[in-house]
């Protein structure tokens, strides 16, 4: 992995728990430090209450980037993309993963741990943290968000 950001926020449901570890492992081995915002099982949650929490630790500047996962991806990108200045993208495969970065410059990547297997998820992963953004006529557009 080259990856051009080392600390990342990182949170699940129930059903993204087991991919959100998997994620965890493998960033960790990379170098990568983790703020794990949870949850720490497999007990039924709530997504919004743990996409709040990685999306405040973002909006905040305590980190640049986050990872949330839940079964679709879905809930956990509605949920974050609720506070300013976040830019949560539901991400499925590699071209939407990179332009999310190099057009939208999201700050959270939303995986759906039902619709992603481990190894394709991974390499998402790599993706979203090694692509920078491409600036130009896109931040323009940003800054209307």
């Amino acid at each position: 992995m080259k990856l051009i950001f080392k600390k990342i926020s990182l949170a699940s449901d129930h059903a993204g728990f087991t991919l959100k570890e998997t994620i965890k492992k493998k960033l960790i081995k990379n170098k990568v430090k983790v703020l794990d915002f949870g949850p720490y099982n497999k007990d039924k949650v709530d997504y919004p209450d743990y996409a709040k929490k990685v999306a405040r630790n973002i909006s905040s500047k305590k980190t640049n980037m986050g990872i949330l996962v839940c079964g679709s991806g879905t809930g956990m990108a509605m949920s974050a993309n609720k506070l300013r200045k976040i830019r949560a993208a539901v991400c499925y495969n590699s071209v939407s993963t990179r332009l999310s970065r190099t057009h939208n410059n999201a700050n959270i990547l939303a995986l759906g741990s039902r619709l992603t297997n481990k190894r394709e998820a991974l390499k998402l992963v790599n993706i979203f943290l090694s692509t920078k953004f491409e600036g130009g006529r896109h931040l323009r557009r940003i800054k209307k968000i």
